[in-house]
């Protein structure tokens, strides 16, 4: 069956290590929290400079990365930001053990991850368009949000359960582990890698180098077009989550597991929607599948503010969020396929980091914003207007056919 058919070994094991540290890391979920207020007796201020500087500094280290790794063999970068993050996480615990773990400590393993998660991203989409044919990246990156998503739905409530009989610190330490077995396993897909060669072999790295993953996104009309959708849509769905979690948990009075389960089912979507997206592709086009589940997943999240209390207002969450959940796992790996399809290889990783870099700034500084939009109003009314806001972005996504080969010819996931 077309559906099923391998991408071959070396994909195998790239799609394991994948799913490996993904699992590892859904299993971590929200432990540097944790950690900061039940060791480290955080409070709520030094909770959320933990959250907002990860990301947000982690994401400024990332940014000249991306030139120095664009002309370099991906696999050994991969490797080697697999091993940096082990070995920041693994800080943790042993910190932890000697009795000297402190929030600093905490502070800067955050940003180390945060910048190796996005070097790895760019590095591993540059090492993909390499890897497989181009008639089968749309079914790889349908497996990847498939696996993504199937650690989404299990991760948090196994790492909960782990983290209640072990405690936080050890999950960091599984995360660990998690990043040590995908080294592991990126190490044997083996094959021979060609060092990518610059046009200029003398040209030294400049400032304005820093700058080409942008300047890249921004010429090209469908690229500059999916860019600020994504990044708006995404940064807006994300603002809203902890207002909602505020909500839910404080004046509707859901119980923690209710809240868990109202995010945990959804996740169903995520596995159907990733399956469908080669089979929609095939069906009706690139263009028109990207369009249709870029505004069908912003049409959903207005509901969240028509939340209450009782079993008809946890149906109501689990509802939206599976439509959420549904038109975005469809929209991701077209939108990934897409992207890699529009690059050249010399511009990949460049242009993922700059990607990357824009939508982790962009989702913290919303978050924070809609914090202060809810202190000033309340969490529904900034749910509420996040929504509103939402309903325009589909006005951003690209009109014409992107210049690139359809994504047809793969049927399934």
């Amino acid at each position: 069956m077309a559906g099923r058919r391998s991408l071959g070994r070396r994909f195998g094991w790239l799609w394991s290590a994948y799913a490996v540290s993904t699992f590892g890391t859904r299993l971590a979920f929200d432990a540097f929290p944790l950690i900061a207020i039940l060791v480290l007796d955080s409070g709520p201020t030094e909770v959320a400079v933990l959250a907002a500087s990860g990301l947000a500094v982690g994401a400024a280290l990332a940014v000249p990365l991306g030139p120095w790794v664009e002309f370099r063999r991906k696999r050994p970068v991969m490797i080697a930001m697999d091993l940096v993050r082990c070995a920041a996480l693994v800080s943790v615990p042993t910190a932890y053990a000697l009795g000297v773990l402190g929030f600093a400590q905490l502070l800067v393993v955050s940003v180390v991850v945060a910048a190796a998660d996005i070097t790895f991203g760019a590095a591993s989409g540059a090492f993909l368009k390499g890897l497989v044919a181009p008639g089968d990246l749309l079914v790889a990156n349908g497996r990847f949000e498939s696996t993504a998503w199937t650690a989404t739905m299990l991760g948090p409530p196994l790492g909960g359960a782990a983290i209640g009989l072990f405690g936080p610190v050890m999950t960091v330490a599984a995360d660990a582990v998690s990043y040590l077995l995908s080294a592991v396993g990126i190490r044997a897909i083996g094959g021979k890698e060609p060092r990518p060669v610059r046009a200029d072999p003398a040209a030294r790295l400049r400032g304005r180098d820093l700058l080409d993953g942008w300047r890249f996104i921004l010429a090209g009309p469908v690229l500059r077009s999916l860019f600020f959708h994504t990044v708006l849509a995404n940064g807006l769905i994300m603002a809203a989550t902890p207002l909602l979690a505020v909500l839910m948990l404080g004046s509707l009075g859901f119980a923690p597991w209710q809240y868990a389960l109202a995010f945990a089912v959804p996740c169903i979507g995520g596995l159907l929607g990733s399956r469908l997206a080669p089979r929609l592709v095939a069906r009706f086009g690139q263009r028109t599948v990207l369009r249709a589940s870029g505004v069908l997943r912003v049409c959903w999240p207005l509901g969240l503010a028509l939340v209450h209390s009782g079993v008809s207002g946890l149906v109501l969450v689990m509802v939206v969020e599976f439509g959420v959940i549904t038109c975005s796992s469809v929209y991701a790996p077209v939108l990934a396929t897409c992207r890699l399809e529009q690059l050249p290889a010399d511009r990949v990783v460049r242009t993922l980091s700059a990607w990357s870099v824009t939508g982790k700034i962009a989702t913290a500084a919303m978050t924070a914003l809609w914090g202060l939009l809810a202190a000033a109003t309340s969490p529904r009314a900034a749910i509420a207007i996040a929504g509103l806001l939402m309903l325009a972005t589909p006005l951003l996504l690209p009109r014409r056919e992107p210049a690139s080969r359809k994504a047809g010819a793969a049927v399934g996931g």
